[in-house]
């Protein structure tokens, strides 16, 4: 037998061997990100706080020491309030964050993914949002009742165009 003959067949069975590997592991061990019996809830919204500081008119002196192109008459500041946002499921307070708001100025929407693996069957969820500067209360609130089969996914949105919480 030629060097070059038994150099190929190692190379085939090397290849073989790796493909085998790889379709062993590609089915096993077997994984599941609920278990069987469980059903997930998963919080996950991006939304834009209010402004820190409410817009202000700018006087004429004002006015008058700004540069022709900056003279819009209202001064806007950028920096948003943190979102606070709270979920109860059944009655238990599950979640309870400040979320910053993102951006280099903190002028972006304040992001949130959560997950909650459950009991699959009946629950309340009780869910409120603050994103005005005032320091207690809240300005969303919405309450489900929901019936959740084993392995389903419940989808917690925030949508303020659509009028505030949406289960999906």
């Amino acid at each position: 037998m030629s060097a070059g003959i038994v150099r190929v067949s190692a190379q085939l069975g090397l290849y073989a061997g790796f493909a085998l590997v790889v379709a062993v592991l590609s089915c096993w061990p077997p994984y599941a990100r609920v278990d069987l019996d469980n059903a997930v809830i998963k919080l996950s919204f991006s939304h834009a706080g209010g402004l820190r500081e409410p817009c202000r008119t700018l006087s004429p002196e004002e006015l008058a020491n700004l540069a022709p192109n900056m003279r819009s008459g209202v001064d806007c500041p950028r920096e948003r309030v943190p979102v606070v946002v709270e979920l109860e499921i059944d009655g238990e307070r599950v979640y309870r964050a400040a979320l910053p708001p993102s951006g280099l100025a903190g002028d972006g929407p304040s992001s949130v993914y959560e997950r909650f693996a459950v009991p699959a069957g009946p629950h309340r969820i009780r869910v409120r949002l603050r994103d005005t500067v005032r320091e207690s209360g809240f300005d969303h609130e919405s309450t489900a009742e929901v019936r959740l089969s084993a392995r389903q996914s419940f989808v917690i949105d925030f949508r303020s165009e659509l009028g505030g919480f949406q289960f999906l």
